[in-house]
């Protein structure tokens, strides 16, 4: 019994200095904060307006604070048609109410970005893609089809400052793919996203 007991507690006392060796491996944590978004294109205001998001993080840290980060997000951006909307997409079965209409627009965003040290592993650079779903009504401004494509391919690029508990971001998203799922309107312009995120969180 005393050998069990015995065997039992050095295996512990192992495992326990295994994780305390890998803390700084693998990091997690929530986050959430601002986001300052617009869809850029014909028929939509060109200003931010504000919005929020919301999501968590995990981090694995390779050398010297050099290593991939992932995220699963939830933001939400606001843009507002212009008043002259539906003249602009004439072609289109657009809904009587759609000039000047606020439009917000739900999205779950899955970004992979690489973690690049700036002189110190507490402030590091992030790039990468993003994939993101549209998760909001499509077809607010429309009265039958969807006027916007369900999911969206961008970049992001910011900065990270990581506190012994506390992180701090800001970075710039950009949209890559055409959201726009007009097929009729005389008018073809591209819609794409383009977000500013501002946010804190914790590191568990």
């Amino acid at each position: 019994m005393k050998k069990l007991f015995l065997a039992m507690t050095v295996l512990a006392l192992t495992s326990l200095s295994a994780v305390k060796a890998q803390t700084g491996f693998f990091k997690w944590g929530i986050k959430g904060g601002a986001n300052l978004g617009k869809l850029d294109g014909t028929g939509y205001d060109d200003a931010f307006k504000l919005g929020y998001h919301l999501g968590g993080f995990a981090q694995i840290n390779l050398v010297k604070g050099f290593g991939v980060q992932g995220e699963l997000v939830f933001s939400q951006s606001t843009t507002r048609t212009v008043d002259n909307f539906s003249e602009i997409y004439n072609g289109e079965n657009i809904q009587s109410d759609a000039n000047g209409q606020k439009i917000k627009l739900n999205y779950l965003s899955i970004p992979i970005m690489v973690n690049i040290p700036l002189g110190t592993p507490r402030v590091k650079l992030q790039l990468g893609p993003q994939y993101s779903i549209l998760m909001s009504n499509k077809n607010v401004i429309k009265a039958s089809q969807d006027a916007f494509k369900s999911g969206d391919f961008g970049v992001v690029g910011g900065l990270w400052f990581q506190l012994p508990i506390v992180n701090i971001s800001a970075r710039y998203c950009v949209g890559l793919s055409d959201m726009n799922n007009f097929s009729e309107a005389t008018d073809q312009s591209k819609w794409r996203n383009q977000s500013i995120q501002l946010g804190v969180g914790v590191t568990l």
